[in-house]
């Protein structure tokens, strides 16, 4: 389903899998659910369709809790052409979220920092 996007890498982390454009993490998949970074203003529309932020809790009690990151509705599971336009905006939002931060965090080779 991510094929679309091309150039897309995974790596582990918070016992599941980062996925990864251009450097930027846009999603996770952990507990077989995916999670899709999601823009401040489409933040509402994920929460309507069951999209809570992505959580992840750690061996000592503490809890992350990623609130950019929303669990991607289920009805995307069997829609890969609306998964694939989700995924270019869970992208989209991964660019403005780096774009957003002081140069000196940017990612490398960000043409921006």
């Amino acid at each position: 389903m991510l094929a679309p996007l091309g150039g897309v890498s995974v790596r582990r982390m918070f016992g599941g899998l980062g996925l990864f454009r251009e450097g930027l993490m846009f999603g996770l998949v952990a507990r077989g659910a995916p999670s899709l970074k999601a823009a401040p203003d489409e933040r509402a529309a994920f929460a309507a369709e069951g999209g809570a932020p992505f959580s992840y809790a750690w061996a000592d009690g503490r809890t992350t809790v990623i609130a950019s990151c929303r669990r991607a509705p289920d009805r995307l599971g069997d829609d890969p052409e609306a998964f694939a336009v989700r995924a270019r905006r869970a992208c989209a939002a991964a660019r403005g979220a780096d774009r957003a931060k002081p140069a000196r965090r940017r990612r490398a080779g960000d043409p921006t920092g």
